[in-house]
């Protein structure tokens, strides 16, 4: 199904009851995404109507997330609720046409209704009685709801850039509440208004809002509007195939930040959820607008896989984010670690030490554990694994080596090198039994970069003192 040729709005509607989860990010992208590659217009809809469970919190959540992502929005956010007015006009009108009619039904009623619907084995929907009924009958003390009069005979084809063309009889559908009792507009009505008055072209949302679609067409028919294009995205499942929740990653994106993750690998990761592009797998940015359209987004669910998640993160770390990048993000979770906050002289230490640690981690939290030697107090806690290194002989041997370590004037990695291949040398020892206590000495650890590396960071005072807390 090929794009026509107008200008591409789209949107993203988020209602504000807690965070921006996983499922509503990949959505936000896939719709960002193509209003990027076709040039067009990305815009915000809160759906906020629910007041009791709409907050402020939420609403800045889900800001919060999508800025996090890089996901910019190109006009003013529309809030639903502040269009009630709008949307309840709308509905009158189709009232004064013939098309909606006054339903009185009581709460008992519709409860009986569905009851008896259930043990008859039909469609729990609402039976249509007040449909063609006088007003002049309405009991008394029964505030109307205003009902939607759908079309009875025929059908409704949704053709969707993804599902292909999906066809509901009208018969199935029964005549949806437009405005409540209390003249409250509904979720469907609002929606429908509330696109139509952004401009929107292109709904491109959750598989879950099919049968919606085939609701709101059927009154987008009836305004006379002309409808959006629709796209209906498979949901994501967890590994297993079972449906997504927080024991699969139905999390917040917040809590991937949370997580160590980086927000170019996280949208990476999201947009191959569903969409792909031959066999490409890290994917840029730009190659993601130049590449993204509908017609790669698959008709199954998708799986999310932690695993496939850090190991695409950890491409990003090495191959992809700066230095600097992974310094910045990192540094929260180191300060944490240590309790303290980092100097500008310690921040530099850090961000000349990264290209070294980020070539064994996946994430920012390992990344600012791999860092945390750098800066831990004096004298430094050793792991039982580094600790078996520090034997009486190996404390002969650090003695000998801080000596000459105190004669190197360029503290450099080149110079240190030397002086620990001469020492080697000199002493005849293995190059492992100078190293093993130098890395245990200089970091706590049985595991860490190059001694040179390492010497260099910390600089000529600090390691030495280090080595002499260990004799």
């Amino acid at each position: 199904m090929s794009v026509k040729m107008k200008k591409v709005v789209t949107r993203f509607a988020p209602s504000p009851t807690g965070f921006l989860h996983i499922g509503g990010a990949r959505t936000a992208l896939f719709n960002w995404l193509f209003t990027r590659h076709h040039g067009g217009e990305f815009r915000i809809r809160v759906e906020d109507t629910d007041r009791k469970r709409s907050t402020p919190e939420a609403v800045e959540a889900i800001f919060d997330g999508l800025n996090w992502l890089g996901l910019n929005v190109d006009n003013d956010v529309v809030f639903q609720y502040e269009n009630r007015e709008r949307h309840a006009e709308v509905a009158h009108q189709l009232l004064k046409e013939g098309k909606a009619y006054k339903c009185y039904c009581s709460k008992e009623e519709l409860a009986e209704m569905r009851e008896k619907a259930k043990a008859e084995g039909r469609s729990l929907g609402y039976d249509g009685r007040w449909r063609e009924r006088n007003p002049s009958e309405a009991p008394e003390g029964i505030d109307p709801v205003i009902r939607f009069k759908a079309p009875k005979d025929g059908e409704i084809v949704i053709k969707d850039h993804v599902q292909g063309d999906v066809t509901t009889q009208n018969e199935q559908l029964d005549d949806m509440i437009l405005l409540r009792a209390d003249g409250t507009p509904t979720y469907m009505l609002s929606v429908v208004v509330d696109d139509y008055d952004m401009g929107v072209t292109h709904v491109i949302r959750g598989d879950d809002h099919l049968t919606n679609a085939a609701r709101q067409a059927q009154l987008i028919n009836a305004i006379g509007w002309p409808l959006p294009e629709y796209a209906h995205i498979p949901l994501i499942h967890g590994a297993d195939g079972a449906k997504l929740s927080k024991r699969h990653g139905a999390l917040g994106v917040d809590a991937y930040r949370d997580m160590g993750y980086l927000p170019d690998a996280l949208k990476n990761y999201l947009l191959r959820l569903g969409w792909a592009h031959g066999d490409e797998e890290v994917i840029s940015e730009t190659q993601a607008i130049e590449w993204f359209d509908l017609d790669g987004v698959g008709r199954s669910p998708s799986r999310f896989d932690f695993t496939k998640l850090e190991n695409l993160n950890g491409i990003y770390m090495r191959e992809t984010a700066s230095d600097d990048t992974l310094a910045i993000g990192c540094l929260p979770f180191l300060e944490e670690k240590l309790d303290k906050s980092l100097s500008e002289q310690e921040i530099g230490v850090l961000k000349n030490a990264i290209g070294e640690l980020k070539n064994r981690e996946k994430n920012l939290i390992d990344l600012a554990d791999s860092a945390k030697f750098l800066f831990a107090k004096r004298p430094l806690d050793v792991i039982p694994k580094a600790a078996k290194a520090l034997n009486d002989d190996s404390k002969v041997i650090l003695k000998k080596i801080h000596d000459d370590l105190n004669t190197v004037e360029s503290w450099n990695r080149d110079a240190l090198q030397t002086a620990i291949e001469e020492f080697v040398e000199r002493e005849e020892v293995g190059f492992g039994k100078v190293a093993q206590p130098l890395r245990a000495a200089l970091t706590g650890s049985n595991v860490s970069p190059g001694i040179s590396e390492v010497l260099d960071w910390l600089g000529k005072d600090e390691s030495l003192f280090r080595i002499k807390d260990q004799i």
